[in-house]
């Protein structure tokens, strides 16, 4: 099945069909638009083969790079954003069929597992039994995939709401926590707290992994790393670089390279 990125789909209720997993085709139609929130029963799988996409759930951003998938569990508000040049698949399971988690989750696609999902999406060419098949092989091989730490922690709380959506519409943002602090109305030792309560991490590592998340997302989409760099305010590409390399133990291009690469 193929659709355009939009939901609710005009021609396909997933959850009216009792089919344990359904492949869909979609098209980023170059849109850069979000898609509204919304949930289902079935999990669902984004992946992505080319470009990349951002899952949005109440508690956090991921980001899906190419030959990987975010695991949104059943009945999760969330609403995806795909780069223009994205190849995409929505894969809805019956969450009770697999062994994955109760959180969102970004995987790693084995090649096995790509070709399972481009199968399964052109399933008017399958008889039963063959699709039963591909659909165990499927559900076996999803858990035994590798976990990549993209993911953005997000809160409810309004101050940090206000500052996520600040550096979200301006990643290049340099203010430090103290200016931060002063612009939601709190003291710095009172946003640092807060922050590493709510996020877990410390401002300035929450502010590399939102910075982590734009650089793959713009690299996917074909962007350079003199580009990227720039956008999100280093002084220099290898500043950058040793970002990057530090945070996921690779510069970015062999990053990309390796994640493609999972088997």
């Amino acid at each position: 099945m193929r659709q355009k990125l939009r939901y609710p789909w005009l021609d396909l209720d997933v959850d009216d069909r009792a089919a344990p997993v359904i492949a869909v085709r979609v098209d980023a139609d170059g849109t850069k638009e979000e898609v509204p929130e919304h949930s289902h029963r079935k999990g669902q799988l984004v992946v992505s083969l080319g470009g990349g996409v951002t899952c949005r759930v109440p508690s956090g951003l991921w980001m899906v790079p190419p030959h990987c998938a975010v695991w949104i569990p059943s009945r999760m508000p969330h609403s995806n954003r795909a780069t223009a040049n994205a190849r995409l698949f929505f894969v809805y399971v019956e969450a009770e069929l697999v062994d994955l988690p109760e959180r969102c989750c970004t995987i790693s696609i084995s090649p096995l597992l790509r070709e399972l999902v481009v199968e399964l999406s052109d399933g008017a060419q399958h008889d039963e039994a063959r699709r039963e098949r591909l659909i165990g092989v499927l559900l076996g091989e999803l858990p035994r995939m590798p976990v990549q730490q993209l993911h953005l922690p997000l809160s409810r709380e309004p101050r940090l709401k206000r500052i996520a959506a600040a550096l979200a519409d301006n990643p290049a943002d340099r203010r430090t926590l103290a200016q931060w602090a002063d612009h939601v109305a709190l003291s710095e030792s009172s946003l640092a707290r807060l922050v590493a309560k709510e996020t877990g991490l410390t401002f300035g590592r929450w502010r590399q992994q939102l910075h982590l998340i734009v650089a793959i997302r713009e690299l996917a989409a074909g962007a350079s790393v003199q580009q990227v760099s720039a956008d999100l305010g280093y002084e220099s590409v290898a500043a950058f670089i040793t970002m990057f390399r530090k945070a996921l133990g690779k510069p970015p291009a062999k990053y990309l390279a390796t994640v493609a690469q999972a088997t």
